[in-house]
């Protein structure tokens, strides 16, 4: 007696999505046939055969296709949802990284103008924190963000990274008040090697050779740009150095502190506290280095004797410390949001920027021996970055 094979096929998923179909393949002797096609076709909404006298085979491998290809719907569905959110984020750290460049512009610019004028380092520092904590009292007072509450092991973390971020503000403003803001950047560009010397003599990190490799091209690009700077003296170079040491410490405890679950104190609120400090710490340091010279008399005094009108170099002043408050407040976020791999190279990229923009407004004289140490710094910084990145993480076993 032959026997036959019937393939029944409910509606395909594509066009009922929210009644998935099941496909059975029935084997049958031919006496019985007829009535499972009547059965099959009559009852064309159920899904399982449970109890029959007739035998039934399922095809496991062809219900598994359908689960696949129903997954793959479904993973397919939810990556188009998940697009349009990856494209608003992507848009939006775009943005915060225009905005973190043009506001470092604008600050080394402003900064630099009111240093000529104004050669007191410590005492435009501590202006600027006090503009920055002026913001943050506002912020504070309309409740446009919520006033921190802070545990003492909280202001204990806080306080140190506050006293490392006064250090190193000082010392950029007092090598941006005696060298160009082009050498000063160009210096900085030291970071990632104080960062390697310093992972090894205090953590006993060896470096791989890939790193030591990528350290040759800065070390070497910034002597060879120091080599050639016009506006090259010791007192500028040596503060440019010192903060890169206190910089890139204070990023890595920052985000060491921002990744504290247990800890946890928002980006906006760690930094208005870092302000808030440093401004109350700066304050009487720089009275006892530089003394009392935010008065009236003697900014009127300093303004007229380079040519200036007292509220010009007023506005300047405050002008500056607006966007050096606002411009490390959007580093931090930016901080938050990548890793410090990725904030690293969006530095890289930011010092090209404030360089070029630096020696294109001030017209500072450039060498051709000069650009290429600078250049040849800023890639030996993008490839330690690149390096860091593609380095792989140690297994664990």
């Amino acid at each position: 007696m032959g026997t036959s094979t019937f393939y029944m096929s409910l509606p395909t998923p594509f066009l009922k999505p929210q009644k998935p179909s099941n496909q059975i393949f029935i084997t049958s002797n031919n006496k019985f046939n007829s009535a499972l096609q009547r059965y099959a076709l009559h009852k064309p909404k159920s899904r399982s055969i449970h109890r029959t006298s007739v035998p039934i085979l399922v095809n496991n491998s062809c219900k598994l296709d359908l689960f696949k290809v129903r997954a793959v719907a479904e993973n397919a569905g939810e990556s188009e949802a998940v697009k349009p959110k990856e494209v608003i984020q992507t848009l939006q750290l775009g943005a915060m990284f225009g905005i973190w460049y043009l506001l470092n512009i604008c600050y080394n610019i402003y900064n630099k103008q009111v240093l000529k004028v104004f050669p007191f380092p410590a005492t435009v520092t501590a202006s600027q924190f006090g503009c920055g904590t002026l913001l943050i009292l506002f912020m504070w007072g309309f409740r446009l963000h919520p006033i921190p509450k802070i545990s003492k092991s909280q202001f204990k973390a806080i306080f140190t990274l506050a006293a490392i971020h006064t250090l190193g503000n000082v010392l950029t403003n007092i090598s941006l008040g005696r060298v160009a803001v082009s050498f000063t950047h160009t210096i900085k560009a030291m970071e990632p090697f104080f960062t390697v010397l310093l992972s090894a003599l205090f953590l006993a990190e060896r470096p791989s050779p890939w790193i030591v490799s990528s350290l040759v091209p800065i070390v070497g690009g910034v002597a060879l740009a120091s080599m050639t700077e016009a506006s090259f003296n010791w007192i500028g170079f040596g503060s440019a150095m010192a903060s890169n040491l206190t910089n890139q410490s204070r990023n890595v405890f920052s985000k060491k502190i921002m990744d504290k679950e247990e800890e946890a104190l928002d980006n906006i609120n760690l930094f208005s506290m870092i302000t808030i400090i440093s401004f109350i710490l700066l304050v009487p340091v720089a009275i006892l280095m530089e003394g009392i010279k935010l008065t009236p008399s003697y900014l009127q005094y300093t303004a007229a004797s380079h040519g200036l009108h007292v509220r010009e170099l007023c506005v300047r002043l405050l002008l500056a410390g607006f966007c050096l408050h606002s411009y490390q407040q959007v580093s931090y976020m930016i901080l938050q949001m990548v890793s410090p791999v990725t904030h690293a190279v969006g530095n890289c990229v930011k010092r090209v920027v404030v360089i070029v923009s630096s020696v294109i407004f001030f017209q500072t004289p450039v060498s051709p021996i000069n650009s290429l140490g600078t250049a040849l710094a800023l890639a030996g910084v993008f490839l330690y970055s690149r390096v860091k990145r593609l380095q792989r993480k140690p297994k664990v076993v």
